[in-house]
């Protein structure tokens, strides 16, 4: 009888710990929180831009692109759309200085067709190894123009080349080759302060001085003045840069992305 009941016994206990190794079993590591579901959301995202939606608001004179594959590739004559004095005196397009700077002067350039081409990501994610603009182009405008960076000829600041800029603050360089460093005011007076203006060379959108009803400061942007936030275009969030009135203006430290190759 003690036998059969320390059998019994045993049976008992050996089946108790079989449960108990079976419930450790079914709660290992494999179950995730809502948290860490969005946290592994959000990482998937970031490599999932995709900025083929926005290419049908490109439109300027002399502008065209063409899709291959992953890239996309823009050839501009880089004529802006819009008057200015640096428009040879029998262009239609010619109008005499009519901004608010006191200051202005006209450059000894003037407005001239070009042959700019930019193979762009429409794919662009975050740059391991960060790279810094170079003078001449580093983007492109809606309106096919191309933009500078923030430094005059030399790398100097733009203190004294700013008086130069026309009444929709762009100006030719020496090679006649027209281009914004600053906010393009034609275009956010044409589409709005808080539109999209172009894209720099490594993909990134470019936007207007306003978000969400508030104006963008330096201060809301990172070293490369920009930041991840959602739009219209881009209703689940994007990265992307902001035209401000103070510099850098358009880009800080360089590209956040990888720039495709630009000739000319």
């Amino acid at each position: 009888m003690k036998t059969f009941l320390s059998t019994k016994l045993w049976v008992f206990t050996l089946c108790l710990l079989l449960s108990v190794i079976h419930l450790a079993c079914s709660n290992t590591d494999d179950t995730t929180t809502p948290q860490e579901e969005e946290q592994e959301e959000e990482m998937v995202d970031d490599t999932m831009y995709d900025i083929s939606g926005i290419l049908s608001m490109f439109e300027g004179t002399g502008l065209s692109y063409a899709v291959n594959g992953n890239t996309v590739t823009f050839t501009t004559a880089d004529l802006p759309n819009h008057t200015s004095p640096y428009w040879p005196v029998n262009n239609p397009l010619h109008e005499a200085y009519n901004g608010t700077n006191p200051n202005w002067r006209q450059n000894p350039n003037q407005i001239a067709e070009q042959n700019i081409v930019f193979t762009i990501t429409l794919n662009p994610s975050e740059a391991t190894n960060k790279q810094s603009t170079e003078m001449g182009p580093i983007g492109i405008a809606r309106n096919g123009v191309v933009f500078f960076n923030q430094y005059a000829a030399g790398g100097s600041p733009l203190t004294n080349e700013i008086n130069s800029f026309d009444q929709y603050l762009g100006h030719p360089a020496g090679q006649d080759n027209y281009h914004y460093h600053i906010e393009p005011t034609y275009l956010t007076q044409e589409f709005g302060d808080d539109a999209f203006l172009g894209l720099l060379a490594d993909g990134f959108p470019v936007y207007g001085p306003m978000e969400d009803g508030s104006i963008i400061t330096n201060s809301d942007l990172d070293d490369y003045h920009g930041h991840m936030h959602e739009n219209s275009d881009f209703p689940n969030g994007i990265y992307h840069y902001h035209i401000t009135s103070e510099d850098p203006y358009l880009n800080g430290n360089g590209y956040f992305g990888t720039p495709g190759n630009i000739s000319r």
